[in-house]
């Protein structure tokens, strides 16, 4: 052979050489040896972290809960049956995250935000992580900007303020989920992007509120976050988190923001059985130790931002379901002891018409007038006071052979203010109306009236003030009833109070 070729050959293999990767990549793989009930066991644990998610060779979704010193505990959140034991598992080096941004909208999708609706794929770069800590104390402002939700029992009596966290609170087939709707829909045209987190709720019930949304195009600034009862634990667990994620997107990048959650007993339920699966000691109520935590670094995302930062919020409508009214178990105290107010549904008050069936007894809203307009303050701040002693003279009435007329006149005119706060679903009453209302009761014009007729006099003056838009565009820029404007609105109510005499 002669020098020329040997020296081609030994070139040729000193390229290959130099050209091999001595630092290959290193990943690191487990083996899957126990599985059941969307929970898996893993071996050949090295550098995993909490919350992290990881690939299987079938392609499911799954994220790392529990580090033990020998395997991780995991739970599965998708393609359940396609799983295998012994299937080869590959870390990612990343925490659970979704997609946020504009293409959300008029969508419905699961804890991962994939599509629900059959529709378009949804296309986007921007991901939030599920899991993110709460805006720091020095970036907020107290809450001071009301919410509107044109519901007047709320309105007057416990306004929400934008950032505030208000809980509704009772027990099932009150009316809960539909106060929560009701708000949605009076967010239109408000900056408001709207996000309902569906947690282990009946699928015609979703159904049902996805086509009422559509119907009133408040689909145009909503998002539907589903996680069906039929879905697993997991899936509930992690759908508020995803969809708190979201409309902090919306906060962060210059939108206000709306989000219910219905309802987190249900969640705290779904992580109670993934918890017991994990073999994680129970406490009360079978509960983990850290169930507090879980609602308490969601509920605490929700903010009013200060003015460096546009002052944008993210307002929480928590639901909670009770047991036969029990209010003292330990889910209902623990969400009450994070949320800055509570409004309590009562079973008595929706089966003897009283709807919505707000008790503004024990309702309260801890910012109360930070979330009211100047206008609304000055009638309604009494309100709760005098509805307080009606329901204890009504009480005591009840007993009393013979009452004298200063009380009997107290109580019919109590009367008059329930029947007024009475309002039907999807029937909205802008706070301007509201406050019209309110001031007609605070000067006692609607004692005239019987206490049958009220309903009929509140659409006859409401239809009275669209045609007078003067006083309700006068409330709506002034914030308040200037001198000349109520002049105008006395002569108003008692046109249509002879009317319905």
């Amino acid at each position: 052979m002669s020098n020329d070729i040997l020296n081609k050959i030994i070139k040729d293999i000193e390229t290959k050489i130099d050209s091999v990767d001595v630092t290959p990549e290193i990943e690191n793989i487990w083996e899957v040896f126990y599985l059941g009930d969307s929970i898996a066991k893993v071996s050949g644990l090295k550098n995993v972290s909490y919350n992290e998610l990881v690939e299987f060779e079938s392609w499911a979704t799954w994220v790392a809960l529990n580090l033990e010193e020998h395997f991780v505990w995991v739970v599965i959140l998708n393609m359940f049956s396609k799983i295998h034991e012994w299937e080869k598992v590959k870390a990612t080096w990343k925490i659970l995250e979704v997609p946020v941004w504009e293409a959300l909208i008029w969508r419905v999708v699961d804890s991962l935000g994939n599509p629900l609706d059959w529709l378009w794929e949804i296309k986007t770069d921007t991901f939030y992580p599920v899991e993110r800590v709460a805006s720091w104390v020095m970036t907020r402002k107290s809450v001071h900007e009301p919410l509107e939700t044109w519901i007047k029992a709320i309105d007057a009596l416990v306004p929400i303020g934008r950032g505030q966290r208000e809980l509704i609170i009772w027990d099932r087939q009150t009316g809960k989920t539909q106060v929560a709707i009701d708000t949605i829909l009076n967010q239109k045209w408000k900056w408001v992007t709207c996000v309902y987190v569906a947690i282990g709720q009946k699928e015609w019930k979703v159904s049902r509120i996805m086509e009422e949304l559509k119907k009133r195009w408040a689909m145009e600034y909503t998002i539907i976050v589903l996680a069906w009862a039929s879905s697993p634990a997991s899936m509930q667990y992690l759908a508020p988190y995803s969809g708190c994620a979201m409309a902090e997107f919306f906060m962060l990048n210059g939108k206000h923001s709306l989000i219910i959650y219905d309802d987190l007993s249900k969640q705290a339920n779904a992580y109670r059985e993934m918890s017991l699966l994990l073999r994680r000691p129970p406490g009360r109520e079978a509960y983990p130790w850290d169930v507090f935590y879980l609602h308490s670094r969601l509920l605490e995302r929700s903010a009013k931002l200060n003015d460096s930062l546009w002052a944008w919020s993210l307002t929480a409508l928590p639901i909670i379901e009770t047991q036969a009214w029990d209010v003292s178990a330990y889910i209902p105290t623990n969400v009450i002891s994070i949320t800055d107010g509570q409004i309590f549904l009562e079973s008595d008050l929706f089966n003897s018409g009283q709807k919505p069936a707000i008790n503004v007894w024990l309702s309260v809203s801890r910012v109360w007038g930070s979330a009211q307009i100047k206008a609304m303050k000055k009638v309604a701040w009494t309100l709760k006071l005098d509805l307080a002693q009606y329901r204890e003279l009504a009480a005591f009435s009840q007993f009393a052979s013979d009452l004298d007329e200063s009380t009997r006149n107290q109580l019919e005119r109590w009367k008059r203010m329930m029947e007024l706060l009475k309002q039907w679903v999807y029937a909205p009453v802008s706070v301007s109306k509201q406050v019209c209302a309110m001031y007609a009761w605070a000067n006692w014009y609607l004692d005239k009236i019987e206490v049958s007729k009220i309903a009929k006099f509140e659409d006859d003056f409401y239809a009275a003030l669209d045609d007078e838009r003067t006083i309700i565009e006068s409330i709506d820029q002034e914030k308040l009833i200037k001198e000349d404007k109520e002049e105008k609105l006395k002569k108003l109510i008692e046109k249509v109070i002879e009317l319905n005499k």
